[in-house]
């Protein structure tokens, strides 16, 4: 994993959630991460690591992640195992 995405995985389990993570940035970590990201319908995309599934939105037309996005991507890793 490259400093970068150590990085944005800190931004993203930091306490509260911030809300100018750009999405390039959180699947680019997720793809480092091990997790597997799967496009589905409209924005939704699935993230998949081992037995856990979570879908979130891709956040459009902005390029930042919401709060309540990224807290559902810090608790997905928290799940999985991943921590900053």
């Amino acid at each position: 994993m490259r400093s970068k995405h150590r990085k944005t995985l800190a931004r993203v389990c930091e306490k509260p959630a911030p809300a100018d993570i750009r999405w390039a940035d959180v699947e680019a970590m997720l793809r480092a991460c091990g997790v597997e990201v799967v496009e589905r319908s409209g924005s939704r995309v699935g993230l998949m690591k081992g037995g856990e599934r979570i879908v979130v939105h891709r956040p459009h037309p902005a390029p930042t992640t919401g709060r309540a996005t990224v807290r559902d991507v810090a608790a997905f890793l928290r799940t999985v195992g991943i921590q900053p």
